[in-house]
């Protein structure tokens, strides 16, 4: 072959090398969540919103396997799935998952969205400020704002006279801090235990008839489902809920942080994380703002009338 023709071989070869390398795409990066809502909570479209903003497209440059399930057992399996094909990144919102994480594979980064207990106080991290090992996120202090809202509502409803709590096993902390709530209010509280979720929320309070509290208060949980509201509701119970989801419409009122805009700062962590950031030093983070919901259809069913000096804190007011 003469010099020209091995020339413009060599130069067709190099532009088709060019044209396949702009077809290939780059890395695909891969997060595996686990969670105790479907993918279409506000809060989780909160979150996939955000890495689209910070560049991420799914079926681009991201693949995201998410499993939501209520079984911890299938959770934790979940994640040690995850962790076994190698996923840049394992997104979890519950203790059961977190611990699976830390026990099976102690070098993938995991981010922890709105867990509903103190990583800290339990082990899993050094620190707030430098939590050490694979693990930084969001968490929430839901002893503190049991105990908010049980002030709360004792403010909205001055003559309640008996509250019910319903809990679960990952809020016992939040069980306790409201027994204390509670007796330094003077009140009696008669906390129900839940049980296999997903929950079912009329039947606890049937079951309480005979003894039945004048109020609900319900505590945080991975698990909790729209439900809880409604059965307050029909069982005459003012009630104040987490601010989560679709119950914020029943419930009496509802305290709590924003989920959405919790899920979008951990979406910021997945982010630094997949750009080379190390979870040691990314800080874990609390809510800094928290909304008062009240509800003016709720009150009106229930026969009341909310002091002005709950209805002007309100953030929102559903009418």
């Amino acid at each position: 072959m003469s010099a020209r023709f091995l020339s413009v071989a060599l130069l067709i070869g190099l532009a088709a090398a060019i044209a396949n390398a702009d077809e290939t795409p780059g890395r695909v990066f891969h997060i595996g969540i686990v969670a105790g809502t479907p993918r279409s909570d506000p809060a989780h479209v909160a979150f996939e919103d955000r890495l689209r903003q910070l560049g991420y497209v799914e079926g681009r440059n991201l693949r995201i396997d998410f499993i939501q399930g209520e079984d911890v057992d299938r959770l934790a399996a979940a994640v040690r799935e995850f962790a076994r094909r190698g996923v840049d990144v394992i997104v979890v919102g519950a203790e059961a998952p977190l611990k699976a994480a830390i026990a099976a594979y102690h070098s993938t980064p995991v981010v922890f969205r709105a867990v509903d207990f103190d990583p800290l106080a339990k082990g899993y991290i050094a620190s707030l400020a430098h939590p050490g090992g694979n693990l930084t996120g969001m968490m929430l202090q839901q002893p503190e704002l049991v105990a908010k809202r049980l002030d709360l509502l004792t403010q909205a409803v001055p003559n309640i006279a008996r509250i019910v709590l319903l809990y679960d096993v990952s809020g016992e902390d939040q069980r306790e801090a409201a027994e204390r709530a509670a007796s330094a209010l003077g009140i009696p509280l008669e906390a129900i235990e839940l049980r296999n979720p997903p929950y079912d929320y009329e039947q606890a309070l049937a079951e309480t008839d005979g003894a039945r509290g004048d109020a609900l208060v319900i505590t945080s949980s991975p698990f909790n489902r729209p439900g809880a509201a409604e059965a307050a509701l029909r069982h005459r119970l003012p009630s104040i809920g987490i601010g989560r989801g679709a119950d914020k419409a029943s419930f009496l009122m509802s305290y709590g942080p924003s989920l959405p805009d919790m899920f979008r700062i951990s979406a910021d962590y997945v982010d630094k994380i997949l750009k080379g950031a190390r979870p040691a030093d990314l800080p874990v983070q609390q809510p800094t703002k928290f909304e008062l919901i009240v509800n003016l259809k709720t009150e009106k069913a229930l026969g009341l009338t909310l002091p002005q000096s709950i209805l002007g804190r309100a953030d929102e007011v559903i009418e």
